[in-house]
């Protein structure tokens, strides 16, 4: 008998979209959304539900929403897979795993290990027992933030220990991560963010040079036997430029390296990960390694281009979870293009030649595609607010163009 299931995403944002995308593209199955308020990207689908409930990030509120959300469609459904978009919905799930596991397939790692590997001081320490390449750091405190003796040349790479605790406070000229060019720079930056009321520790670090076609992004599924079954590489083209949304990847190349996948796999089979996890890393051509800048414990925003590339999202989950496979470990090594801007904006902010024709002949190939832009939703109000979120790039690179480094 075929057991039927539920996708249960927390979010309404493009990721939300592209989870529940790689379930409809697979099982045609309609997946539930739910958030705090329903954005542009999942308005207007033939392939999602949603439910909005005000105050979800709040864990009382969270933990009976999804309770009730439990109860109501276990009757319906065999099962039911909850997936998290974003840090402020993993962490009310991992703190409650005891209670929604009897209502909800919980592909998590628990509380101790996630809390070690999303602040990113204990990540290193954990990169450091693994022998994993990260950029040289130092971690700056409210105790010591007076008398640093960061022995690194200018410019420096600065940012939040705790992503979390950061998104909770506010103040003129925040962003998400700093680019530090002086020591006068490096003080008033670390004094405006202890003053905003956070209590983690910073980060500064080695400032790896190059543009935006030198990070790269690895998505990885693992079983809940903690053994890898997915890996897949991103060679990132472009990102977004805003004070808080750099690090957003607008346009990614699927490709593949042995050498990475090999390093990765071991660590996370050893502490027995489970669950998705999204790993950032950029090319440092001094030294011609890719260094480490954190793990998230969920897909990442762009992790549709795996699905696109050829490895579905969802099929490793129902695999694991529902048809109790356990098959080989796939590795990408197919070359597809992930958009999330126009084509022409693209081509005028790629400022790397050889990586441009790369994306242009994948183009000419017809290899390429976008999260949102999905056949099955053909919705005419859907089509233009989608082109609306995509053409909203030309005004934001105008104000906000990477800038040109060495390769």
């Amino acid at each position: 008998m075929t057991k039927t299931f539920l996708p249960v995403i927390l979010g309404t944002d493009a990721n939300a979209y592209g989870l529940a995308r790689s379930f409809n593209d697979l099982y045609n199955v309609k997946s539930l959304v739910v958030g705090t308020f329903l954005l542009k990207e999942c308005q207007n689908s033939k392939i999602l539900d949603f439910k909005i409930v005000k105050n979800l990030t709040n864990e009382q509120v969270f933990l009976k929403t999804m309770i009730e959300i439990g109860k109501e469609y276990k009757q319906k459904y065999d099962y039911l897979i909850l997936l998290s978009c974003a840090e402020w919905y993993t962490n009310p799930i991992v703190n409650n795993m005891e209670k929604l596991k009897e209502y909800f397939i919980l592909p998590f790692m628990n509380k101790e290990i996630k809390d070690k590997l999303e602040d990113k001081e204990s990540f290193y320490k954990i990169c450091d027992e693994y022998n994993l390449p990260y950029p040289k750091t130092f971690i700056v405190t409210k105790e010591n933030k007076d008398n640093l003796n960061i022995n690194l040349p200018y410019p420096l790479a600065l940012k939040p220990s705790n992503s979390t605790l950061y998104s909770e406070v506010k103040f003129e000229g925040k962003e998400k991560s700093y680019k530090i060019n002086n020591k006068e720079e490096l003080n008033k930056v670390i004094n405006q963010i202890f003053s905003s009321g956070y209590n983690g520790h910073i980060i500064v670090q080695d400032y790896i040079p190059g543009n935006d076609n030198t990070m790269y992004v690895l998505n990885c599924y693992s079983n809940k036997e903690g053994k890898v079954k997915m890996m897949c590489l991103g060679h990132c083209l472009l990102e977004e430029h805003t004070p808080y949304g750099i690090g957003n990847y607008r346009a990614i190349i699927s490709t593949g390296d042995e050498k990475i996948y090999k390093i990765i796999q071991n660590f996370l089979e050893d502490i027995k990960y489970v669950g998705f996890s999204n790993f950032d890393l950029k090319y440092d051509y001094r030294d011609d390694t890719y260094k480490l800048f954190e793990i998230n414990i969920r897909q990442g925003r762009s992790s549709y281009f795996t699905t696109a590339a050829g490895l579905n999202m969802a099929k490793y989950l129902v695999d694991d979870y529902i048809l109790n496979k356990d098959e080989k470990t796939d590795y990408n090594y197919n070359n597809f293009l992930w958009l999330h801007t126009p084509i022409k904006v693209l081509k005028k902010y790629v400022y790397n030649k050889d990586v441009l024709n790369e994306a242009l002949k994948l183009i000419k190939e017809k290899k390429y595609g976008y999260t949102l832009k999905n056949p099955k939703d053909n919705k005419i109000i859907r089509k233009f607010w989608i082109n609306r979120i995509y053409n909203k790039d030309f005004k934001t690179y105008k104000l906000y163009p990477p800038k040109q480094e060495r390769n």
